[in-house]
């Protein structure tokens, strides 16, 4: 019978859970050393060049680049950092706006207020997640207007400039159709791929379809380097840019410090670098591994009425980083007994981020209709996702 919600929700689900990881107490996500971590790390430390220059800084990005398909990888201190230079090397400014999805981690909106520039929120495809490129579309074509090969909003004369996609959770956003409605209204393409290191659209791995892509390797990431992330680009000229700028803007030379302009002390230390590239080692072992624990809570909950596994979208091959319960709209009401039930009892589960239009700092963001992210962000559970 509708508006009841399935009897006994929260305690079936604490069994399901059991049945997969096992005994508590189990984290939401951990990092796993188990290769050449410890070797690594004190080849770097007997080096003593355990700070923003030496050689594991340019193996790993290297060897990122090669695993990712881009051209150039730079990896910098963390995730938001490698927003903010992408931004700022796609000429985002102040007074710019840019388009990202109501539905994320709030480093993504942090990253655009990081330039002056202002947040336009979007919506959310249930399929993906991410950013709904249909609703987009209708959104753009009644609120802005094309003039000189610019996407101007008509409510505030600003630039609407680029576009943030975010993968959420792993899962990759649709991004032909992105490309499409970009190319239509003149936006410059971002992906912050953060959580999707791993993960593919139609073959082509995320954070490569954009101008420029950032990944984060932060230590509840697929792989980790304790604190850093990294800008992916194809464009040479502003992979060279991106070095500059986050290694303070210092001109090369034997002794003198020379700056050109106002940079930043962004770039990744050799020492975590070592880490990174000893984790990259494993990248696939750990994704194999996180796809069998898709297939084990998919066939734990399938009898379960109430709730399902959120599966990777058509033509991907997600990461799965996040293992993810969607509640019913009749189960909803149940979600914050579901997640007090489950921690108490050992297995750490987290509710989707607050939607940024309910957070201090952007509030009072314009923003297209949310019905999609209002409804998902009352109903995703992340559960233990450790492997």
């Amino acid at each position: 019978m509708r508006g009841l919600h399935t009897p006994n929700l929260p305690e079936k689900i604490v069994d399901a859970i059991a049945k997969v990881v096992g005994d508590p107490p189990v984290a939401l996500h951990e990092p796993h050393f188990s290769c050449k971590e410890s070797d690594y790390l004190e080849e770097c430390l007997t080096s003593t060049f355990v700070s923003s220059v030496g050689s594991y800084v340019d193996r790993f990005e290297a060897e990122l680049a090669n695993y990712t398909g881009a051209k150039y990888a730079i990896a910098l201190v963390n995730g938001t950092s490698a927003l903010h230079i992408s931004l700022k090397l796609a000429d985002v400014g102040l007074g710019d706006e840019v388009l990202i999805p109501a539905l994320t981690f709030i480093a993504t909106a942090n990253a655009v207020s990081y330039c002056g520039a202002i947040p336009i929120l979007i919506d959310a495809d249930p399929k993906t997640l991410g950013v709904d490129p249909a609703a987009l579309r209708e959104y753009l074509n009644e609120n802005s207007v094309i003039r000189d090969k610019h996407c101007i909003n008509k409510l505030t004369g600003n630039h609407i400039k680029a576009i943030i996609p975010m993968h959420t959770f792993g899962h990759p956003v649709k991004m032909d159709e992105l490309i499409s409605v970009a190319s239509d209204y003149h936006l410059t393409i971002i992906e912050d791929a953060a959580e999707s290191l791993g993960s593919y659209y139609c073959g082509k791995h995320t954070g490569t379809f954009g101008l420029l892509g950032t990944l984060s390797f932060n230590g509840n990431k697929t792989i980790t380097t304790g604190g850093g992330g990294a800008i992916l680009t194809n464009n040479k000229n502003l992979a060279k840019r991106a070095k500059h700028l986050t290694t303070t803007a210092k001109l090369p030379h034997r002794w003198e410090y020379i700056h050109d302009e106002v940079g930043y002390n962004y770039r990744m230390p050799n020492i975590n670098a070592a880490l990174g590239c000893a984790q990259l080692e494993q990248v696939d072992k750990f994704i194999k591994n996180k796809r069998n624990l898709y297939s084990k809570y998919q066939s734990a909950f399938a009898n379960l009425n109430g709730v399902s596994i959120f599966s990777e979208p058509e033509d991907c091959m997600s990461n799965y980083w996040l293992q993810t319960l969607i509640l019913t709209n009749e189960d909803k009401i149940l979600r914050d007994e579901i997640l007090s039930l489950t921690n108490n009892k050992g297995y750490m589960t987290r509710p989707v981020w607050s939607l940024l239009h309910k957070l201090e700092p952007y509030k009072n963001c314009q923003h297209m209709e949310l019905s999609v992210a209002e409804s998902l962000s009352s109903r995703l559970i992340n559960l233990p996702s450790n492997v």
